[in-house]
């Protein structure tokens, strides 16, 4: 049967997904990661609106609430620690505490999705793509490590920087738009004795964070900061660990202690809050899904979400039409199209200052109405 073998680049959140749903409708689905295993790590993410019924559909409701972060609320502290303010009816990582979203810790999600997953889908860890070439019937890929092999389709699940979409659209000059800010999340020891709690500092045009995550067992710190747009190497840890130690010196509270665990830390991660914009997510064989085709930023706090349904919506499309990935692919954008718009707006309104409500988030976390999919 046509268009089976399907090639996933990236095994995050949004290509596990993609193989889990893939492989349940009958499609052999090959993952190639950058990393050289399981990626750990990553901060505190939320489950909402559509992508609930997503995951309900795969089992995984229950098991996504047995490991939710069940926080309690938030603190903001002066230089010194003092308390200015405190709330325990919203987060930051989570906003409103009572209501039917699932903040879940990055990784906790990856690993329920890859077990979810069961055996059927190949990995490639420690590789990346390093050009396609699309033919009548397929896709050549090279790998920058492994031999070069052919897939009937190539997905790119691979993130606001993805590969995928620079070998098959173009530079990500053409579609990345910079929304003003730059963050950082990495794991730290839990120095604070923080009790399901999040704690920050508001410093100039910058925000210190720590939250407790695992039980309280470990933490997460989280630095962000407005900017212009900075030229540096998305590779270069280093580099970007001196932009922060630059940026957040005299910073008081316990910015010194962070910015000392900063650079011990194996999961460090640091990035810009863009979003991708794009006419069309695919081109031939080749489509996109995820913040690689429509990446709303953090600021929309729909990132996993959309990534969700983002996938369930692209495998149930290709599994009515085997034969023909186009007008499946054509489907796809089409019933996405308004869902990603009105994230990427509440992202855009939030980078601007303007006030976006819990109402605003709730609407646009259920702005799509999802098919009944077979299989």
């Amino acid at each position: 049967m046509p268009n089976r073998s399907v090639l996933i680049s990236g095994a995050g959140v949004t290509g596990l997904s993609l193989a889990y749903w893939l492989r349940r409708r009958g499609f052999r689905p090959t993952l190639v990661e950058r990393s050289p295993g399981p990626r750990g790590g990553g901060q505190a993410i939320d489950v909402r609106g559509a992508a609930l019924r997503v995951v309900a559909r795969m089992g995984l409701l229950e098991p996504i609430r047995a490991a939710k972060t069940d926080p309690r609320g938030m603190s903001f502290v002066d230089s010194r620690g003092e308390e200015l303010s405190r709330s325990t009816e919203a987060t930051l990582t989570g906003g409103l505490i009572d209501n039917d979203d699932v903040e879940i810790m990055r990784d906790d999600l990856a690993a329920l999705l890859s077990d979810a997953g069961g055996p059927g889908a190949e990995y490639l860890f420690g590789d990346v793509i390093t050009s396609l070439t699309q033919r009548r019937n397929d896709v050549e890929v090279t790998f920058r490590h492994g031999p070069a092999r052919r897939f009937d389709l190539v997905l790119g699940a691979d993130g606001l920087h993805s590969g995928v979409r620079r070998l098959a659209f173009g530079p990500e000059a053409e579609f990345v738009r910079f929304l003003g800010s730059y963050f950082t999340i990495f794991t730290v020891d839990n120095f604070l004795g923080l009790d399901r709690w999040q704690m920050y500092h508001a410093w100039e045009n910058g925000l210190i964070g720590v939250y407790s995550a695992r039980h309280n067992t470990e933490a997460r710190a989280m630095l962000r900061f407005a900017s212009q747009e900075l030229d540096f190497d998305h590779h270069d840890v280093k580099q970007q660990q001196d932009i922060l130690a630059e940026h957040f010196a005299g910073a008081g509270w316990e910015t010194p202690r962070l910015l000392e665990r900063m650079r011990a830390a194996p999961d460090f991660f640091f990035d810009s809050t863009s979003q991708v914009c794009l006419d069309r997510w695919s081109d031939g064989r080749v489509a996109l899904v995820g913040d690689a085709a429509y990446c709303a930023s953090p600021r929309a706090g729909q990132g996993t979400s959309m990534a969700l349904v983002g996938a369930y919506v692209l495998a149930g499309e290709l599994a009515k039409d085997t034969g023909d990935h186009q007008a499946a692919f054509a489907r796809y954008q089409d019933a996405m199209r308004g869902y990603v718009g009105r994230n990427q707006q509440l992202a855009r309104d939030a980078a601007a200052g303007r006030e976006v409500g819990p109402a605003d988030r709730a609407d646009a976390a259920v702005a799509i109405t999802l098919e009944d999919y077979p299989g």
